[in-house]
């Protein structure tokens, strides 16, 4: 596992995680898909809230399980609370500092049927 960085892009929001990269995963829901998001899953220990907690909101809808924060400034998602794994922490893979998406090997989680999805092998467990 490797310390990175990230943030949002007005740069208010910024955090450090300590990962792998080999569990990336992009999930089809509406939500994701919209947002553009690329999941890695980490637990708290492995997540540092560096500065902009003041600057973060959060939607939540349906189950209310998931904490989706974003930017109040630019807008952007850099991380959330999954309902998949509301104990862990979800960082935007397009968010971290110097990482080249396209050289990622990315999984795939049919969000848009959550529930039968959740039942079978989750990649990121």
């Amino acid at each position: 596992m490797k310390m990175m960085q990230g943030g949002c892009h007005c740069g208010r929001v910024r955090f450090n995680v300590t990962a792998d990269l080999d569990k990336v995963t992009y999930c089809n829901c509406s939500m994701c898909t919209k947002k553009g998001f690329l999941h890695l899953i980490v637990s708290p220990e492995h997540f540092e809230l560096v500065c902009g907690s003041d600057s973060l909101a959060t939607y939540q809808f349906n189950t209310m399980v998931a904490k989706h924060t974003f930017c109040k400034i630019c807008g952007i998602h850099p991380f959330y609370v999954p309902r998949s794994d509301p104990d862990k922490v979800d960082v935007n893979a397009r968010c971290l500092d110097d990482i080249d998406v396209t050289q990622l090997v990315v999984q795939q989680f049919d969000g848009r049927h959550w529930e039968h999805a959740i039942q079978k092998e989750v990649p990121w467990r």
